[in-house]
């Protein structure tokens, strides 16, 4: 329960990440209008265009608002760093830019310090909650789809059309899946966060069509499955409404380790250079400045490596307990 409460404050933190910490307003109002400058973390095009192509801000909200329009005023997030670019000194009336070098250790306008060229490393992280969760559930999502449709047909109606989808089941998992998708992504020229989603996805499905494969095997002998085929039911309503239903728990658990998985795998990526573009920040990447700065600026390493090792944790022990609700023996024990 406490890992699930903690990937539920995860995922607060991911959907909240620039009203935490960033520099561009949360909502303002500047000549006659209110804007929304920080839906840009989410998606650049969600900045609006007056900032970027009209009155070109450059990412200095503060001294371009009142310079521009002194009747403006803004809402800012509760921490005013970016996940992208290092806070210069003529960012923020008063307040001194981010420390470079060594000299970004961890303080208290700079929690978990800075990088190398002075991005701030808090930032980083938050913002990159929002990558990791996004890689976790949507390419599990794609996965949980291909490996229940392919485990259930295979299943359920058994003979050569079992035979066949289960050896191509055992192909696919005889490949190792980062390889896979180093390979994959090797082909791609600029590769971006949804292609690295998509691939881990579509390697990543093998484990729940052969768990869904054993509960078809098991269910379709219970006689309420007979019961639908007597009342007319077809075969795809019996799978997908009678069966299904009733396999779905113990197929949660590969899902749940599947999540951990991928997040593992997009920062594994992101530490090798082959991930997400340099414009979304990611723990794996962070933790990829640090690898050559490990004795001199430690916090490179410790506070990403931190978030990777607490997350997948909270995901592996969300899907043990899962499997202990589930089977019997355990729940009984």
């Amino acid at each position: 329960m406490a890992a699930l409460y903690y990937v539920i404050f995860l995922g607060l933190v991911a959907i909240f990440s620039p009203a935490i910490v960033g520099t561009k307003p949360i909502i303002c109002y500047y000549k006659g209008n209110i804007y929304f400058p920080a839906m840009g973390y989410f998606h650049p095009s969600w900045e609006n265009a007056i900032f970027t192509t009209g009155d070109y801000f450059n990412n200095r909200y503060e001294a371009n608002l009142k310079k521009n329009d002194p009747d403006s005023w803004a809402v800012w997030p509760l921490i005013r760093q970016d996940p992208i670019e290092r806070v210069g000194d003529d960012w923020f009336e008063g307040r001194k830019g981010n420390p470079i070098s060594t000299e970004g250790t961890p303080s208290s306008q700079n929690f978990f310090g800075t990088s190398s060229v002075g991005v701030d490393v808090f930032a980083q992280l938050v913002h990159g909650t929002r990558i990791a969760l996004l890689v976790g559930f949507v390419s599990m999502g794609i996965a949980s789809v291909i490996g229940i449709v392919i485990g259930a047909v295979s299943g359920y109606f058994g003979g050569w059309i079992d035979f066949v989808l289960s050896r191509f089941i055992e192909v696919v998992l005889c490949v190792p899946t980062l390889i896979l998708v180093i390979a994959l992504l090797a082909v791609v020229v600029s590769p971006s966060i949804w292609q690295v989603v998509l691939v881990i996805g579509l390697t990543g499905w093998t484990g729940i069509a052969r768990l869904t494969r054993a509960e078809f095997l098991k269910i379709r002998q219970i006689e309420y499955v007979a019961a639908a085929k007597a009342m007319g039911a077809g075969p795809f309503r019996i799978m997908f409404v009678h069966i299904l239903r009733n396999a779905l728990a113990p197929i949660l658990v590969p899902i749940s380790f599947g999540i951990a998985a991928a997040i593992f795998t997009e920062s594994a990526l992101s530490f090798l250079g082959i991930g997400a573009d340099s414009q979304t920040p990611t723990w794996g990447r962070v933790l990829k400045e640090g690898q050559d700065q490990i004795r001199s600026m430690w916090w490179l390493s410790f506070f990403p490596g931190l978030a990777i090792f607490t997350t997948v944790l909270a995901y592996n022990l969300i899907g043990e307990g899962i499997q202990e609700a589930t089977d019997p023996r355990t729940r009984d024990a």
